[in-house]
């Protein structure tokens, strides 16, 4: 295979614990091809158009930074939301882009995101095959939310879902410390915007909380503030899991009841939070029992101190081979992941049309939704399970983990 051009790799939307691990990988199979000049984006398709180009060659050195790289949270070469327009009307920007392209003989653009990233990899695939640009793009799945279609999961949630599970079951074990002599509510409140996943892992460790709460299932206050007098009959410590974005039976975030902000980013998405700390005044207001409430909020997604070892190298294996498949002359795709067998668990990859991910939404099935919309299944418990196995143990020096930075 001859393979002519550079290559240039983005990151792009929120953060994962193993997003830089998808780009070890692409970094890894570009060396391998023996492609001359590997590019990042610094700050994803905005800092681009700033033409704000890192050499990947002199920031991850040699295999030392590889496996460093792949130990270090946020987003090695930074992150940005930002929208492509419409292409009709908006030529100038394409032809910018394009322009750019050329300049620096980049021939594969690789990005790395969730639902709005592969939005950009699409309109840039479209723009390359209206005007017979030789370019290929590839996208690189990414988010904690675990919402793109298509693909059994997404890298950045098996570790993201195993941090939920740890702190839970430490936070119920410091809750319980108080014993029969005072009775207390913790609610958790977990990222995932309109999609459960997040907030289902909740169930995955052997400490379970007593409600979990996700987006799908319409959420009624009442309800919830019965059952939490029922639990606090034969309970002194109760804890429960609540998604930021469950919303009322008319559509209104429960966030928005209290002090949600009315902000939007670039994509038109809603500021999610506050959920965790409005039920908690509801709790305590309307039951006299003392409830507080603890927000997951980043931490989720930047825990490489608890990062899943299967995540982990399942994101360096779809970095990896979205630039094979971009070598091979593929565009307009991203890679997938297919679970072949989830005991013992085996997967295979594969690549998807564009068209069918970008902008989709993919939610929690009902059927896993069980107890009036208060808890999940065990069909959840074995689609996750595999995903949080294993350690990618952290390089410590004087007593806190080393991160690579730029």
């Amino acid at each position: 295979m001859s393979i002519k051009g550079n290559i240039i790799i983005g990151q792009s939307g929120g953060p994962t614990a193993v997003i830089n691990s998808s780009l070890a990988g692409a970094i890894e199979a570009s060396k391998a091809a023996g492609i001359k000049k590997i590019y990042g984006m610094h700050y994803g398709i905005e800092g681009f158009l700033h033409e704000d180009i890192i050499d990947l060659r002199q920031a991850v050195k040699d295999s030392d930074d590889i496996s460093l790289l792949r130990r270090t949270p946020s987003a090695f070469l930074g992150s940005c939301r930002y929208k492509l327009p419409k292409i009709e009307g908006n030529e100038e920007v394409y032809e910018k882009i394009f322009s750019i392209l050329e300049k620096y003989d980049i021939q594969y653009f690789l990005y790395n995101g969730g639902n709005d990233s592969m939005d950009t990899v699409k309109m840039l695939s479209d723009y390359a095959e209206m005007h017979n640009k030789p370019q290929k793009f590839m996208g690189i799945p990414k988010t904690i939310d675990n919402d793109l279609p298509v693909t059994d999961h997404c890298p950045g949630y098996g570790s993201a879902a195993k941090y939920i599970a740890t702190s839970l079951k430490e936070i119920m074990v410091d809750n319980d410390c108080y014993g029969p002599y005072r009775t207390s509510v913790c609610i958790i409140e977990i990222m995932g915007r309109h999609a459960g996943w997040l907030t289902a892992a909740a169930a995955l460790g052997d400490n379970k909380p007593d409600l979990i709460y996700l987006p799908e299932v319409s959420f009624d206050p009442d309800d919830f503030i019965k059952r939490i007098k029922e639990l606090a009959k034969t309970k002194n410590a109760i804890v429960v899991a609540v998604s930021e974005g469950i919303k009322l039976e008319d559509g209104r975030f429960v966030c928005e009841l209290g002090s949600s902000s009315d902000k939007l980013d670039a994509f038109g998405h809603k500021q999610l939070s506050g959920v965790g700390a409005y039920l908690a005044a509801k709790v305590s207001g309307e039951t006299g029992i003392k409830a507080r409430a603890i927000e997951f909020s980043t931490l989720q997604r930047c825990a490489t101190h608890v990062v899943s070892l299967t995540d982990s190298d399942e994101a360096f294996n779809v970095g990896y081979l979205a630039a094979q498949k971009a070598f091979e002359g593929n565009t307009g795709c991203m890679i997938t992941i297919k679970v072949t067998s989830r005991a013992p668990y085996l997967v295979t990859y594969d690549q998807f049309d564009i068209h069918e991910i970008a902008n989709v939404e993919r939610k929690v099935p009902l059927d896993w939704i069980i107890n009036d919309g208060t808890y999940v299944s065990e069909e959840f418990i074995k689609y996750a399970r595999p995903l949080i196995m294993g350690e990618l143990e952290p390089y410590y020096s004087e007593g806190v983990p080393q991160h690579l930075s730029l």
